[in-house]
């Protein structure tokens, strides 16, 4: 039987989690794991990836770093949270404002400390990134467009490290960042719709306050129109296995997306659009593993 004291600590640890969004930081460190083995280094023995310990200080840095951006974001968003996300936002207000700064600066710290071990390189590439993430959450997000941008700019970083750590320059992994690119920014937008009172009432200069829903939902409908080209090209000019089955799969669920999109009326239906996108982005990372099936078993040895 728990305490009071140790029931308090125990909402206090899922208070903490669900600020810093733990289940999607190890979503972002699966998808860098499975990217590098499956796209970035299909030649390497699969061991020497797995176990490399530069890839688990880039990884290990990312993590934290990406921590510590959810946690300044939510100390930015506090009051607007409130309104958007009562729920949850009763949940984080379990753990104090002070604490939060003070974990965001630590998580910042031994992502600083992650990279030194890497390289000169890698401290300013993590230090740039703490600061852009810093930077958005401060300003930029209020900014329409600019803000949606610079937050997909940020989502995809992680993976144009390790990108850049293998220095795999192949037109296909150009391709399947352009893709999930245009699913990211769509989501972000469609996250100005489903939070628009908040964002009213924190004087917020989003797309769909200042130009409107319909022309919120246009640019949307371009985005996913737009993530046709780079699923065209994965299909049928490069060889990515059996993850061709995804991509087909989300055009037809995209092309629902789109009609949904011009029904959608209220908040509730923009939170069902932004889960449809948030199940593309996190069925397509466990589809890496749809390029080669056997790929794991021919590089144990």
């Amino acid at each position: 039987m728990l305490t009071r004291k140790n029931k308090l600590l125990l909402f206090k640890l899922l208070s903490l989690f669900s600020v810093v969004r733990g289940y999607n930081i190890l979503m972002i460190t699966l998808a860098q794991y499975l990217a590098s083995i499956y796209i970035l280094s299909p030649d390497l023995p699969l061991r020497e990836v797995v176990f490399d310990i530069n890839l688990f200080l880039i990884v290990t840095a990312s993590a934290l770093a990406i921590a510590g951006g959810y946690i300044i974001n939510n100390f930015y968003d506090a009051e607007k949270d409130l309104i958007n996300k009562p729920t949850k936002s009763m949940l984080d207000r379990l753990v104090s404002q002070r604490f939060k700064l003070t974990t965001y600066f630590i998580l910042n710290f031994l992502a600083a400390v992650a990279a030194s071990y890497i390289s000169f390189r890698a401290v300013f590439f993590f230090s740039a990134y703490i600061f852009g993430i810093w930077l958005y959450s401060h300003k930029l997000k209020r900014i329409p467009f600019i803000g949606n941008l610079v937050s997909a700019s940020l989502a995809i970083a992680p993976f144009f490290v390790v990108f850049v750590y293998y220095a795999n320059f192949q037109t296909v992994i150009f391709v399947h960042a352009l893709f999930l690119f245009l699913l990211i920014l769509a989501r972000e937008m469609i996250k100005d719709l489903e939070n628009m009172a908040g964002d009213m009432a924190q004087n917020y200069k989003t797309i769909p306050i200042i130009y409107g829903v319909r022309i919120s939902k246009l640019i949307i409908g371009s985005l996913i129109v737009m993530t046709l080209i780079p699923s065209l090209l994965l299909i049928n000019t490069f060889d990515v296995g059996y993850m061709y089955l995804f991509f087909f799969a989300c055009i037809l669920l995209l092309g629902l997306f789109i009609i949904l999109l011009w029904k959608a009326s209220g908040k509730k239906h923009y939170v069902w659009l932004h889960n449809i996108l948030k199940f593309i982005i996190v069925a397509g990372v466990f589809s890496i593993l749809l390029i080669d099936v056997d790929l794991v078993l021919n590089r144990i040895l």
